[in-house]
């Protein structure tokens, strides 16, 4: 038997997206544990081959017990310690020996290839992500333009917010996580928390967004200018956008994700930047912001066919500025697909 605990995992083997519940998964049967709050909710959107069982004690030991369990699989990296002791509270039978092994991973790894329904809506999630950015673009340069009369521009935090507004406008369910909205030298750092810095004109922008729709992720970065580029931010620039570029041209089925990384990185490092960059190419993507694979010089696994991933290099001038461009890849065997269509160009 195996015991499902991550969310993301239970969603994708029984379609519940509660926050509460516990996916059993025996030799003849699967069984939803939930409580009470969700039993009617679980009922209706679980798959038929799913028994939706209160979770309590009782239930639970009737199960191990029905099932003649011995050995159950257990999500190591997604249980806390506090969690997994309830688990082992709940396993102890009397004359029933349970031993546990680690089953991390497995799942992650089926989900890596997508089908045709979650591609789609992947993509669907996109153009939401796609459409509440190019409006959140044309709002800035309405403002910076030299016709607007607005005094009070802007903070970091404002514009995180409006994205979150506006993504809801176009019926995104949430956003797969907290805006990135870097202004001016904030674009240096890489995972910038967005604060109370507010945009100036002429300010390079950093905005790496992403929403959700039907529990999938979409995940973009775009730099806007809100004056032309300096020859440095511009040099930059034009080095990401090649190194991407030929990351996303590159790119196919069977090649590892250490090679899909150097794609891009060693044009960056042939450039002599390559102290200043200095996370992963990319990454899966799907109902989790971040899954399996990843482009890094660490992961030698291959790229599957039908799984889905950014590419997004970066450079980051400390004290200065930082540019990274990211688009969502649909990797295919003699080539790759680019799921997003904002454009890149300065």
């Amino acid at each position: 038997m195996e015991i499902i605990t991550d969310k993301s995992n239970i969603k994708y083997i029984s379609n519940f997206s509660g926050s509460h519940g516990i996916l059993l998964l025996a030799k003849t049967k699967k069984y939803l544990l939930t409580d009470f709050r969700y039993i009617e909710r679980a009922k209706k959107s679980v798959k038929k081959e799913i028994q939706v069982i209160e979770l309590n004690k009782k239930n639970w030991q009737e199960i191990l017990k029905k099932e003649h369990t011995e050995i159950i699989g257990i999500e190591e990296e997604n249980l806390t310690l506090a969690r997994f002791k309830k688990i082992k509270k709940l396993c102890r039978i009397k004359n029933q020996k349970i031993k546990f092994k680690n089953i991390s991973g497995a799942i992650e790894s089926a989900r890596e290839i997508k089908s045709p329904a979650e591609i789609k809506l992947i993509m669907r999630s996109q153009r939401i992500n796609e459409k509440t950015f190019l409006v959140i673009k044309k709002f800035i340069q309405d403002l910076v333009s030299p016709k607007s009369q607005e005094q009070r521009l802007p903070t970091e935090i404002e514009i995180a917010w409006k994205i979150r507004e506006i993504g809801y406008h176009f019926c995104a369910e949430d956003i797969s996580f907290e805006p990135i909205v870097a202004f001016g030298k904030n674009t240096s750092i890489p995972h910038h928390n967005p604060g109370k810095t507010r945009l100036k004109k002429g300010d390079i922008i950093m905005i790496d967004m992403g929403m959700k729709y039907q529990d999938f992720c979409s995940d973009m970065t775009r730099m806007i200018f809100t004056a032309p580029p300096t020859k440095l931010q511009k040099e930059v620039y034009e080095i990401v956008l090649t190194a991407q570029e030929n990351g996303i041209k590159k790119i196919v089925s069977g090649i590892t994700g250490k090679k899909a990384d150097w794609f891009s990185r060693n044009i960056i490092t042939k450039k002599g930047y390559a102290e200043n960059y200095g996370h992963s190419g990319g990454h899966g993507i799907g109902l989790d912001i971040h899954e399996k694979p990843s482009l890094s010089e660490k992961y030698k696994e291959t790229l599957k066919e039908n799984s889905i991933i950014t590419v997004e290099p970066g450079i980051y001038l400390e004290g200065k500025f930082g540019v990274r461009i990211e688009d969502m890849i649909l990797v295919k065997k003699d080539k790759s697909i680019n799921l997003t269509k904002v454009s890149k160009r300065i």
